[in-house]
């Protein structure tokens, strides 16, 4: 087999592009805790509603959505979160995704006291994809998105873009 090197990839491998698809902020109610299971601390958390806003699609995040939270020995947390996304003209779209949040040690901490963070001192990414029956938005059951995460105290706001 051969060896491949990047700088011989074809200039399309070499960077991802993206665009922007919407800001959606999610309101959570507080953690319910599981507590520490054989692989990891677990916590859920409840999304209760929110909204996002984009260009081509906005509009509002439906009670009921669920972020499976595992806090890592690291002190990293990965999330699994499925929310239900109705838009202004009254599609659903099913949005799933899962991500990773970590960083030093006393900014987690101040986090997780629902004190306010600068979003650059922390790394927090998502990777969401997307279900529709809506012919409106049947081009999102192809998309893969990336997200850019802060988390707020009431919940986190997420910038989401539509990987090219």
């Amino acid at each position: 087999m051969s060896e491949t090197r990047f700088d011989d990839l074809p200039e399309v491998l070499k960077n991802v592009r993206t665009r922007p698809l919407f800001v959606m902020q999610l309101k959570v109610r507080p953690l319910v805790v599981v507590g520490a299971t054989p692989g990891v601390n677990r916590r859920i958390g409840l999304v209760s509603g929110g909204s996002f806003e984009g260009d081509r699609l906005s509009g509002e995040v439906i009670d009921g959505g669920s972020d499976w939270q595992a806090v890592r020995a690291d002190g990293s947390t990965t999330l699994d979160v499925r929310l239900v996304m109705k838009t202004n003209d009254n599609a659903t779209i099913a949005m799933t995704y899962r991500g990773v949040r970590h960083g030093p040690t006393d900014v987690i901490k101040r986090m997780e006291r629902g004190e306010a963070v600068d979003p650059a001192s922390y790394y927090f990414r998502i990777s969401p994809m997307f279900e529709t029956a809506a012919a409106t938005y049947d081009w999102l059951n192809g998309v893969l998105a990336l997200g850019i995460g802060h988390r707020q105290p009431g919940g986190p706001v997420y910038s989401v873009f539509e990987v090219l």
